[in-house]
């Protein structure tokens, strides 16, 4: 799993001019998956998300968690993470999850980082044409992914 994880003041997803999630002060997770990825990815990325330190304390140094000031998350999934741009100009997309595979993964992962953070998680909707507005606060981003644990 390769994760984009971006902290915003905001951001929302909006499908067909239909606003489906919306948030404040938190995270951005755009999620590509791998058809290797495991339940263990799950955990390790979901605990890894929650408890990064990377949300300013009382000295304005980055030193809390998602989970210190109760920030929000929208996961958004993200097949184009695991694009491939070694040959020519167009990306190719094989390493991507094929959506039998993809979707439970994805889902599993949303459970998995709501059960982590205990509250509710946002996301937008597996292979649609979402438009996804932030604003990115710092600016903070982040990509791990888990088969490169750095």
């Amino acid at each position: 799993m390769k994760a984009v994880i971006q902290r915003v003041t905001k951001a929302d997803v909006t499908i067909n001019e239909k606003q489906v999630a919306n948030i404040n002060i938190g995270l951005l997770v755009l999620l590509g998956i791998v058809a290797e990825d495991t339940q263990d990815d799950i955990a390790w990325l979901s605990n890894k998300i929650a408890n990064l330190r990377i949300f300013g304390d009382d000295n304005g140094v980055m030193n809390k968690s998602l989970i210190d000031i109760e920030g929000e998350v929208i996961v958004v999934s993200q097949f184009t993470l695991q694009a491939s741009t070694k040959k020519g100009n167009r990306p190719s997309y094989i390493k991507a999850a094929k959506p039998e595979i993809a979707i439970p993964l994805y889902e599993a992962f949303v459970k998995q980082l709501k059960q982590t953070i205990k509250k509710e998680v946002q996301t937008g909707e597996f292979g649609a044409d979402m438009k996804v507005s932030l604003l990115n606060d710092g600016p903070v981003t982040i990509i791990i992914d888990t088969k490169n644990k750095e």
